[in-house]
């Protein structure tokens, strides 16, 4: 009698917007000594990441502005505040590379950037890449989430710190053609009750009980 056996999938979701998944469930034995069988194809050379150095793409880039590339120092040693992603986002059949900018003090995104691998396009150093996308203000990060690109820019309220701000908006993009378009919109607004909810200056202090 064939007894089936259920195997489990887990997916698992993280912050940057990435998603993975594990098959779990015993290996199987095939019949016969190893040299007889043919090696499996290996899937895992076609997805292989080529990875690229996010700060000369910002720095030869004339699609970013000055000022974000006067800002863009070590913030120690040779370590770069640049957040670096690979995924697929549009047509060009390999990894797209997403560059966030940020602050060496308190990691607030100055500038977001897209680079496409250019078709056809080499230089002495490797694939040349394109600027598809880029979005330069205070607080603004992006992420790849099952091939979209996701952006989250931080909305501040006149009198905001910059740790508290008053909301935030998620904006969806997807690859049309030669271009991103917007698909999707999320406002959320924070709370000003939780935790110091980004009200300056000290409590109000409490009356004592009345007796």
């Amino acid at each position: 009698m064939a007894v089936a056996a259920a195997v489990g999938l887990f997916t698992v979701g993280c912050s940057t917007g990435g998603t993975g998944t594990r098959d779990e469930g015993a290996a199987r034995a095939d019949q016969g000594t190893p040299s007889s069988a043919p090696a499996p194809a290996s899937s895992s050379a076609s997805s292989q990441v080529k990875k690229v150095d996010p700060v000369r793409l910002i720095m030869t880039d004339p699609k970013v502005s000055d000022r974000v590339k006067d800002d863009l120092k070590p913030c120690v040693a040779d370590a770069y505040p640049v957040d670096t992603s690979y995924g697929t986002l549009t047509d060009s059949g390999t990894h797209d590379v997403v560059v966030n900018v940020l602050t060496c003090g308190d990691a607030v995104g100055v500038g977001t950037y897209v680079y496409r691998p250019a078709p056809g396009k080499d230089d002495v150093k490797g694939t040349s890449y394109e600027n598809v996308f880029s979005l330069e203000e205070p607080a603004v990060y992006s992420t790849i989430d099952r091939g979209d690109l996701v952006v989250t820019k931080q909305v501040y309220a006149e009198g905001d710190p910059v740790s508290y701000p008053s909301g935030e908006d998620v904006i969806t993009y997807r690859w049309a053609g030669s271009r991103f378009t917007e698909h999707d919109r999320v406002h959320n607004e924070y709370s000003k009750t939780v935790g110091d909810g980004g009200i300056d200056g000290p409590a109000e202090p409490t009356a004592p009980p009345k007796n």
